[in-house]
C-alpha cells in the first residue's frame, strides 16, 4: 500500500484486496442486472396497461360477448391479461352450458373460478422479477458492508508492522474498503425505488382486473336466462 497513491476511484479499486475486488465485481454485476430488470419491468407494465385498456374499451363498446370471445381466442398469443381472464371465464361458462347445466349458481361459480385461476396465473407473471429487485434492495448494502469490513481488517493488518502510522498511510486502505459500501448503496437505492414503484403499479393492475372479474360476473348473471350472451351495457 503506497501512502502517496492517487485516491481516485479506479486506483482504489485496483489497489483493493482480492476479496474486496470480488465483492465490488459482484455488486457491479447485480447493479447491471437490477437496471436490466427495471427497464424490462417498465416496458412490460406499460404494455400490459395498454392491452388492458384496449380490451376494456372493446368490452364496453357494445360488442357481443360471443364476438369478444371469438376475437380473444384468435388473438390469444398477443392478448393482454384482462382479455385472457375474460376468455377463460367465457370458455368455462360455455362448456358448462354445453353440458346442459342450467343451474345459475353452478354456471356463475364455474366461470368465476376459471377467471380467478387465470387471474392468479397472470399476476404470477406480472410479479416476476419483483422478488429479485427486493432481494437486491435488502441484501446489497450488507454485501457492500462485508467488503468494507474485510477491507478495513486487511488494511489494519498491513499497519501492524509499521513503526509510525499516519493519516497518509491509513487513508488509502480505508478509502479502498469504503468503495464497497458505496457500490452496495449504488445497487440498492435504485432497486428500492423501483420495487416500491412497481409494487404500487402492480397493485393497481390487480385491482383493475379484480374489478373487471366482478363486473363480468354480474353481466353473466344477467345473461343466465337461457338466452345467448348479450353485449355488456356499461
Amino acid at each position: 500500500m503506497n501512502p502517496s497513491q492517487d485516491l481516485n476511484i479506479l486506483g482504489l479499486v485496483l489497489n483493493a484486496s482480492w476479496v474486496v475486488q470480488l465483492v465490488m465485481l459482484l455488486l457491479l454485476v447485480v447493479s447491471v442486472a437490477s437496471w436490466a430488470a427495471i427497464f424490462r419491468k417498465l416496458s412490460t407494465l406499460k404494455r400490459i396497461n395498454a392491452l388492458n385498456d384496449d380490451f376494456e374499451r372493446d368490452f364496453w363498446s357494445g360488442t357481443s360477448l360471443n364476438d369478444l370471445y371469438a376475437g380473444a381466442v384468435q388473438n390469444a398469443r398477443n392478448a393482454g391479461p384482462m382479455e385472457r381472464i375474460f376468455a377463460s371465464g367465457m370458455r368455462e361458462f360455455q362448456k358448462l352450458r354445453e353440458r346442459r347445466i342450467t343451474d345459475p349458481g353452478t354456471l356463475l361459480d364455474g366461470a368465476r373460478r376459471a377467471m380467478r385461476a387465470s387471474f392468479q396465473r397472470e399476476m404470477d407473471v406480472i410479479e416476476s422479477s419483483l422478488s429479485f429487485l427486493g432481494s437486491v434492495a435488502s441484501v446489497s448494502p450488507y454485501v457492500g458492508l462485508f467488503g468494507t469490513v474485510w477491507g478495513i481488517m486487511h488494511a489494519f493488518t498491513g499497519f501492524a508492522g509499521m513503526e509510525q502510522v499516519t493519516l497518509a498511510t491509513v487513508a488509502p486502505g480505508i478509502a479502498e474498503a469504503l468503495v464497497a459500501t458505496a457500490l452496495g448503496l449504488f445497487a440498492a437505492i435504485p432497486a428500492v425505488v423501483a420495487y416500491n414503484r412497481f409494487a404500487r403499479d402492480i397493485d393497481r393492475v390487480a385491482t383493475h382486473q379484480e374489478t373487471f372479474i366482478e363486473e363480468f360476473s354480474n353481466i353473466l348473471q344477467r345473461n343466465l336466462g337461457g338466452h345467448p350472451p348479450a353485449a355488456p351495457a356499461h
